[in-house]
């Protein structure tokens, strides 16, 4: 595993939108791979934001990881425990690996959602919230504008 030493930088405008085969209408940037996952040394699959365009959805499916969906932008309809649900951006879902799911844009403007993909293991060590440790008032002079 290599540790990164430096914050990068990804910015969106110059992410192009790659449209993911076997879903309708539904596109995606990744903003997180697998290797830079490795770099971080952070267990990740992926993180992907999507836009689902109009009339479009992730058709049912499932995944050998769990997956969190954060929805940041219109409506969708979630297919969970085999029934249809209206949500909207703010709302996330957390789906279980081997869980069938699906999200579908609803209404006349696209939906955009985070989608982090995480591995399942059955002896991951226990989760804690992080730490934060602030360092010397040097930066902040710079941040006052």
């Amino acid at each position: 595993m290599i540790k990164a030493e430096e914050t990068k930088v990804i910015v969106g405008a110059e992410m192009e939108w790659g449209l993911m085969p076997n879903h309708w209408h539904l596109y995606h940037r990744e903003i997180v791979n697998a290797s830079q996952a490795d770099e971080l040394g952070v267990r990740i699959s992926s993180v992907l934001w999507e836009k689902i365009g109009v009339g479009g959805a992730v058709l049912p499916h499932y995944h050998d990881v769990a997956e969190i969906i954060h929805i940041t932008a219109g409506q969708v309809k979630l297919l969970r425990d085999g029934s249809w649900t209206l949500y909207k951006a703010g709302d996330t879902f957390h789906v279980p690996a081997g869980v069938v799911h699906s999200v579908a844009c609803v209404g006349d403007s696209p939906s955009e959602q985070i989608s982090i993909f995480l591995p399942v293991e059955s002896d991951a060590p226990k989760n804690a919230y992080f730490n934060t440790h602030l360092v010397e008032d040097t930066y902040t002079d710079k941040l006052r504008l």
